[in-house]
């Protein structure tokens, strides 16, 4: 009888019971859905859209969420062909794995258990490396709460008794987006915006010494806490970055070095012994488990540490409530209301079945200007793959180039290209009240009721097209999109968006019968940057293609 591990292996793999390995591209199934698309392709959208009884069947509503996928290139029965699909490549199955915090990330031998980190006390037990998560995760989010409200109330202070009032994160990647994505959102959100006054959360993540002059300039490093966030405590952008807040710090900060250190820097890492070698006390470093990849971590102390002491913990707990409501929908809606499910089977369709490389992230909310750039890393870094589980070289395309912008920025920019250029899918995301409503007297419609009317006249525009005669101003259409409508931005729906596309990434990787959870490809740059670096340091140019030594030496002659 087959172990639990080779059960798991097996379902992950695709391998069947006699040990042979096939895509899922070879299935009837996967064959199913490809001539579904192939019938649909003479449906112009406009024509479809005429359709009352098929537009009502694709739309869905959950947790107060409105997904409106009507303008997509879809029907019932390709509806129904997808989710059976998803039902072959055990999506089911690998979802509840990856709750049971089973080990799905076989390349390196990890549970994927970001979700454990939503958990609230007195949850039942979500066991990983042998221990309870929830009891884990809750102890340290306890100490968040105890630290930041110390620091934010005054208690703890500078090395020369100043409270302080500035955070500058160091971070790059999911270190980075998630959280500065968070702090955006909130900004303009009233109760956030009240507990944040006086108070300001900087980010520096490129390795750029621009990027760190430009959030100190004008800092009183008196009154700033630096959070250095690194799991590994040597990722290089990171290190070379606290190095430099640290030298910045002591220059500026009148006292004993160690005591600056000690009262103006904390961490989230899991490497204590290199935090102390860095002069970090440990009572002010934050862990969290090696089974949350960097891109799945904002709520995590990766997030919750500098969210929390900008804005206070309330809002925080708000933020992991709205997507611990969007795990417990994941985990038990059926596949056919199931609205990471459903999003993730359109891009999947829109990808590998109609052909299409790109996907916008269109939200009409200013305060998510940060969003499309956290779904460009979540989405691209886990599903920017081209070897199934196995290893062996998928057949099909997979992953999307992810990009985008706040409505109705966007329409000045590149929405040229989406409406008469390339056939872009998009994925515009409203919501029905503004953070910070304005209605102009005489106006007939409010500024936020003007916002919002591009946010559905758009979908339409892109769908149906408009004829002309003169080609210039010709419209084709049948350019397919979804809409998400929420009721406002919070730290609640800001829990349920992030981890309703956490979720669809996870979905389309499931049925892609790839790895969602590594990312070998950000390594081999690295390596290869070390190997300059070294020349660098010697002012060396050879060892390199013809083509990089004569570049570098160029470089090395304009310094």
């Amino acid at each position: 009888m087959a172990s639990m591990e080779e059960t798991i292996k097996s379902m992950l793999c695709g391998t069947t019971s006699g040990g042979s390995s096939s895509l899922i591209s070879a299935s009837s199934e996967w064959k199913a859905v490809a001539a579904c698309a192939a019938k649909l392709k003479a449906t112009h959208l406009r024509d479809a859209l005429e359709n009352a009884d098929r537009n009502a069947n694709l739309l869905t509503e959950a947790e107060g969420i409105v997904l409106d996928y009507a303008r997509e290139k879809v029907d019932g029965d390709a509806m129904a062909a997808l989710f059976a699909l998803a039902r072959k490549a055990n999506v089911e199955a690998k979802r509840d794995a990856m709750f049971n915090g089973d080990v799905i990330n076989e390349t390196e031998q990890r549970s994927v258990y970001h979700v454990a980190l939503r958990a609230p006390k007195g949850s039942s037990p979500m066991l990983a490396n042998g221990e309870d998560q929830v009891a884990k995760v809750n102890g340290v989010l306890d100490r968040i709460e105890d630290f930041s409200d110390r620091v934010r109330s005054g208690a703890w202070k500078g090395a020369t008794g100043e409270a302080l009032t500035t955070v500058l994160a160091i971070g790059i990647g999911g270190s980075y987006l998630g959280p500065e994505f968070l702090c955006e959102a909130l900004r303009a959100e009233p109760a956030a915006a009240a507990a944040a006054a006086g108070r300001d959360l900087k980010f520096v993540a490129n390795v750029d010494p621009v990027d760190f002059a430009r959030q100190v300039a004008g800092l009183d490093a008196s009154k700033t806490l630096v959070v250095i966030v690194s799991k590994s405590f040597t990722t290089a952008e990171t290190i070379m970055n606290a190095k430099t807040v640290k030298n910045w710090l002591l220059a500026n900060v009148k006292g004993d070095a160690d005591a600056v250190v000690r009262q103006h820097v904390a961490a989230v890492s899991t490497q204590l012994d290199l935090t102390a070698q860095f002069g970090i006390a440990p009572e002010n470093v934050f862990e969290f488990g090696d089974y949350v990849g960097g891109r799945f971590s904002v709520h995590s102390p990766v997030g919750m540490l500098p969210l929390a002491l900008q804005y206070g913990m309330a809002p925080m707990r708000s933020f992991l409530a709205g997507a611990r409501n969007m795990d417990e929908h994941f985990a038990s809606a059926p596949l056919e209301s199931n609205l990471p499910v459903i999003l993730g089977l359109l891009g999947l369709y829109n990808s590998s079945f109609l052909g299409y490389e790109c996907k916008a992230i269109l939200p009409y909310a200013q305060a998510l200007l940060r969003f499309a750039a956290h779904v460009q890393q979540l989405d691209m870094e886990s599903n920017g793959k081209s070897v199934a589980m196995d290893g062996s070289k998928l057949d099909f395309a997979a992953g999307e180039v992810i990009f985008g912008e706040p409505g109705t920025n966007g329409q000045h920019s590149f929405y040229q290209l989406m409406h008469q250029g390339r056939v872009v899918p998009a994925e515009f995301i409203g919501f029905a009240k503004s953070q910070a409503p304005v209605h102009l007297d005489g106006a007939p419609l409010s500024n936020h009721d003007e916002l919002m009317c591009n946010f559905f006249a758009q979908p339409d525009a892109l769908a149906c097209g408009s004829h002309n005669d003169d080609p210039h101003k010709h419209f084709d259409g049948d350019r397919p999109s979804l809409s998400l409508l929420f009721g406002e931005v919070s730290a609640y729906t800001m829990g349920q968006l992030l981890a309703l596309y956490e979720h669809r990434v996870a979905v389309q990787g499931f049925v892609w019968g790839i790895n969602s959870f590594d990312q070998w490809g950000v390594q081999l740059g690295k390596v290869l940057a070390k190997q300059v670096a070294a020349a660098l340091k010697d002012a060396k140019t050879d060892g390199f293609n013809s083509s990089t030594s004569a570049l570098l030496a160029k470089y090395i002659a304009a310094k």
